[in-house]
């Protein structure tokens, strides 16, 4: 006998179904991830609808919330993000296309206090 051919309608990729920002903010909260700030970035820059930084409270604290976060972002339909920083901890950044999570050290975010810039008011989003 013959073989049937096989189904070959595919179906789409899942969509998924929570905003990507609530994933991330949730996985930072299981996490155990300090100091959260979500700064809403549309129209401020072409890279991200939003920023996030937390902290950890050491590196190995800082590697296993971005390991976590990968892993929620790939369960929650999202595929991997790029990540940064990872062999070192200091400050991981992850890149998941319309949200940039910066993940650090307290010394090492305290230096760079990247959220106090994106925070601002710009003369330009006066007018």
């Amino acid at each position: 006998m013959a073989a049937l051919p096989e189904n070959t309608v595919s179906t789409p990729p899942a969509t998924p179904e929570r905003p990507m920002i609530e994933v991330i903010l949730d996985c930072l909260d299981d996490a155990k991830a300090e100091e959260v700030v979500a700064v809403d970035i549309t129209g401020k820059s072409s890279l991200a609808d939003h920023m996030v930084v937390a902290s950890g409270r050491s590196q190995r604290h800082v590697g296993a919330v971005a390991d976590q976060m990968v892993t929620a972002l790939r369960d929650a339909g999202y595929g991997k993000p790029r990540i940064e920083g990872l062999p070192h901890c200091d400050w991981v950044l992850v890149d998941a296309g319309d949200v940039i999570v910066h993940i650090f050290r307290p010394e090492v975010r305290e230096f760079y206090n990247i959220e106090k810039m994106w925070q601002a008011d710009f003369a330009a989003d006066a007018h």
